[in-house]
């Protein structure tokens, strides 16, 4: 049996797991498999108008009765800034040149937009049984509104003073997001990459300093992972890039075989892709312009300017603009259907925390 209960009890899942929302990469489609296998299923909201995000939670309804996280951004808004963004167009110039492609060509802006009173309304609407946020917490009377919406909340934490002002703040429940996790860093009270713990560091500290059940994510990805994550306090387990492979992911083939190759080693943190710092798979321009760069535009304009690159190397069957987000345990995903890639999970899981327990 689980050791700690409390997410099970709050979520009311049949198991203690989170599956990651990972913008770009998902759809209904992920969330209504994993909710079947038995773990929270979570739709990333950032990239979606409110009409999309009612008609895919409305598809989620249809499909399957288990409670649903709607999870979005509360960055703090920054308009771009035409001379950054003149500097990182002429940072890509050779790389437009070799495509093919026009700089001079508008492009529409990077979308992922902070929660906001409109989608505020929708949860209120929809009522959702948890919302989730990365980069804090939305404005304290959105916040309000969506807890007297009847929505469970929670947010990332990826230094222990996060944590502390995360459960300050209003939040139910804590991800500690270890510096192995896949996709961007939800750091917001710090901007130093160089000092985020790795999980089996962050996740005891958390649990220490915080009375909300804490979630334990990055670099989780089998039993073994997960029995760990509840040996060091955690009350259950977020999970993302093991499910990238699953037939029901929106990954593209190309961007598919480069996670199916990702060793150990093959990820890095970088700003190049959003402006935000993010893990991921290195991809040519990481490696070439990266992974740090400070011509990078601010969240989330640098994905402006690489959008073209993008479609266009696509088109071409490669991914050398293409956002390949994971964790450091890429490797050990594996290419089964989501329900049944979270049943063997949670299997396995129990299975050595009753060897632990034996």
């Amino acid at each position: 049996m689980w050791p700690d209960r409390r997410l099970l009890d709050l979520f009311k899942t049949e198991f203690p797991i989170v599956q990651a929302p990972m913008a770009g990469a998902i759809d209904t489609d992920l969330v209504i498999a994993a909710s079947q296998g038995g773990a929270l299923g979570s739709l990333p909201c950032a990239m979606l108008s409110v009409e999309k995000a009612r008609e895919q939670i409305s598809i989620i309804r249809q499909r399957v009765s288990a409670p649903v996280n709607m999870n979005f951004f509360c960055h703090k808004a920054v308009d771009a800034d035409p001379n950054r963004e003149a500097q990182w167009k002429q940072r890509l110039a050779p790389y437009y040149k070799e495509l093919g492609l026009d700089p001079a060509t508008p492009i529409n802006a990077a979308n992922r937009a902070p929660f906001d009173a409109a989608m505020c309304e929708l949860v209120e609407e929809l009522k959702p049984e948890v919302v989730s946020f990365q980069f804090g917490l939305p404005d304290p009377a959105l916040l309000k509104r969506a807890k007297a919406a009847g929505c469970i909340v929670m947010s990332s934490a990826t230094i222990v003073k996060e944590a502390i002002w995360l459960e300050e703040n209003g939040a139910d429940v804590i991800i500690a997001q270890g510096a192995e996790a896949g996709g961007h860093r939800g750091m917001f009270l710090t901007e130093n990459i160089a000092e985020q713990p790795g999980t089996f560091a962050l996740v005891p500290q958390v649990v220490d300093a915080v009375k909300v059940p804490v979630i334990a994510a990055g670099g989780i990805a089998d039993g073994r992972g997960i029995a760990a994550a509840f040996a060091l306090g955690a009350a259950g387990v977020q999970i993302g890039s093991a499910y990238l492979r699953c037939p029901e992911s929106k990954v593209i083939a190309p961007a598919r075989a480069a996670l199916a190759q990702a060793l150990d080693d093959s990820t890095v943190i970088t700003n190049v892709m959003t402006g935000r710092p993010a893990r991921a798979v290195i991809n040519r321009v990481m490696r070439e312009v990266g992974p740090i760069s400070p011509d990078a535009p601010a969240f989330p304009h640098a994905a402006t300017g690489l959008a073209p690159l993008k479609q266009a190397s696509e088109r071409l069957g490669k991914v050398d603009f293409t956002n390949l987000w994971a964790g450091q345990a890429i490797r050990l995903g594996r290419e089964m259907p989501a329900a049944e890639l979270t049943r063997a999970l949670a299997g396995a899981a129990l299975a050595r925390l009753s060897q632990m327990a034996g």
